[in-house]
């Protein structure tokens, strides 16, 4: 499609409100991209393998039942707060409460959700969104432009900032015009090309004025009933949801477990309908009980974060040696049953093609490991690992952790806490630790994790270069200069070794013979997005 970057908009919308990730990202350099007419052009063709969606469920979907859920990798600071996510509990409550302007689909392709249309002016710095009409939030409130705009307010509030926050750094908040009932005009303080990718993260679910937490209401496929941190919540159907003929459920239920063991019990018991997520020893215990399962290669990650800024991981040669002592391919099959994809200590793999798949593989190298503490005068090496049960297969990979870097003459001792407590005071202090991050893009990643104001540095990595590249690949509306600037930042983030992501762990559903319109997806959280409304039960 013959285009010229600097007069034609970029416009995401449609009949079906997807474009391909190609797509996407033309978009974000000033291209018009529509999908209307009878048949989608070649350009916009989904290039993933996996079902979206819009995937025709198998058997016809039966209405009414409550379904229960059980999860690990909760606590007590779980919250329904869905500004300030941070455990597999969290985004759970948040898909049922509530809905983003864009999310990703199973296929990781942006999909319009409350926007009908958001469009950029030629050169990103403002950006315009049109709403569907006829959404009421759960009290009756029609959704309108002041709802977005006092969702952004929330964001950057200085009292109380969301997760979100690094994301409208470049963004006007107070400048944001509402052009009508259902447009607001977003201007930005300088070029903003990836400001899609960062709206389809859970941190910009719109809110309705006069947000209050203790009463929540959203414009979600379920309402609120009741809510116990790091017990139980339960959801109620939203009558007036404004996708027709969803949800299907009367109900959903989801209790959290503190460990899995007991999360598997309570589903063969029949205690529980579905549960996730679960590591692959658990997979073949429910297997031979007759149970289904769903296996989706994410691209959400468990990462060893390690401080940059103090003790021997100061040195970046320690933080190298540690990730190249560690064998992936033996973590893999040892704690996924050779489930998952091996990773690079690079994330947002699906980020084609800003994801650079040309950085040499690390493989485990015990001679360059030893030479590299030897360098550092740190040749009989002691580390504490923090770890705990934050997702699945993480205490497991830790141990595996420990023992293979035994070999390079490394002593890890590890300390397991609850998840309450991991997430606790001390989160983000820990010198040597894990966590747990579900599938975002790469600007966005980066943002969340590394640049100033990051809600979530775990490694306190702070690098010039790295954030100059970052601002200059947010003002960069040519898509392929874009990936190259993320090839450099990735070079540096690489080299540096803040984390070490040894492989992308699978994510791994297991239910009943009864739940049905669970499917593959990309993004790292349990049950394709906990995206219960369009999930059924005989």
């Amino acid at each position: 499609m013959p285009h010229d970057d600097h007069e034609s908009p970029a416009v995401l919308g449609g009949p079906d409100g997807t474009l391909s990730r190609r797509s996407f990202l033309a978009a974000a350099a000033g291209t018009t991209l529509t999908l209307g007419g009878a048949a989608r052009p070649s350009s916009l063709r989904p290039s993933s393998r996996l079902p979206g969606r819009s995937a025709l469920p198998r058997t016809k979907p039966h209405r009414g039942g409550t379904l229960h859920v059980g999860m690990t990798g909760g606590g007590t600071t779980d919250t329904l707060d869905p500004l300030t996510v941070v455990t597999y509990t969290d985004n759970c409550y948040g898909f049922q409460l509530y809905d983003m302007l864009i999310e990703l689909n199973a296929d990781d392709v942006p999909k319009l959700v409350l926007a009908e249309e958001i469009e950029s002016n030629s050169d990103a710095t403002a950006w315009t969104i049109r709403l569907r009409p006829d959404v009421t939030f759960h009290n009756g409130k029609p959704l309108t432009a002041d709802d977005v705009i006092y969702t952004f307010q929330q964001v950057i509030n200085p009292k109380q900032p969301g997760d979100g926050a690094v994301l409208l750094s470049t963004v006007d908040v107070a400048g944001i015009k509402k052009i009508d009932k259902l447009t607001c005009r977003v201007p930005c303080k300088s070029p903003y090309s990836t400001f899609l990718d960062s709206l389809a993260q859970q941190y910009f679910t719109v809110l309705p004025v006069g947000f209050d937490l203790s009463h929540p209401v959203g414009t979600g496929p379920f309402k609120y009933k009741s809510f116990t941190a790091g017990v139980q919540a339960e959801f109620v159907k939203n009558e007036n949801y404004w996708e027709t003929g969803l949800p299907y459920l009367d109900g959903v239920v989801v209790t959290d477990y503190t460990d899995e063991t007991s999360q598997v019990d309570a589903l063969l018991s029949g205690v529980e309908d579905a549960i996730s997520p679960i590591t692959a020893v658990s997979l073949k215990a429910v297997k031979a009980a007759g149970y289904s399962s769903v296996v989706s290669p994410s691209g959400g990650f468990i990462p060893f974060t390690m401080r940059v800024d103090q003790g021997p991981l100061r040195d970046k040669r320690v933080r190298q040696a540690l990730a190249w002592a560690i064998n992936r391919k033996q973590m893999k099959e040892l704690v996924f049953g050779g489930y998952g994809t091996i990773a690079n200590d690079l994330y947002s793999i699906w980020d084609s093609p800003n994801y650079d798949t040309e950085i040499p593989q690390r493989e485990q190298d015990l001679d360059r490991a030893k030479s590299l503490l030897k360098q550092a005068g740190e040749s009989h090496l002691s580390l504490e690992l923090v770890t705990a049960p934050v997702a699945q297969g993480a205490t497991e990979m830790a141990e595996v952790l420990a023992q293979q870097v035994s070999a390079a003459g490394i002593h890890v001792t590890i300390r397991q806490l609850t998840t309450g407590a991991f997430y606790g005071p001390s989160y983000l202090s820990y010198d040597f630790a894990q966590d747990t991050w579900n599938y975002l893009p790469f600007y966005p990643t980066s943002a969340e994790g590394f640049e100033p104001g990051a809600s979530f540095n775990e490694p306190h990595f702070h690098n010039d270069t790295f954030n100059h590249l970052y601002s200059q690949g947010l003002g960069t509306l040519d898509s392929a200069k874009r990936a190259d600037i993320a090839h450099d930042m990735q070079q540096i983030f690489w080299d540096e070794c803040p984390w070490i992501i040894p492989l992308y762990p699978p994510v791994i559903d297991a239910f009943s013979p009864k739940f049905h319109g669970d499917i593959p997806a990309k993004q790292g959280n349990c049950f394709n997005n906990f995206n219960f409304k369009e999930m059924w039960l005989e």
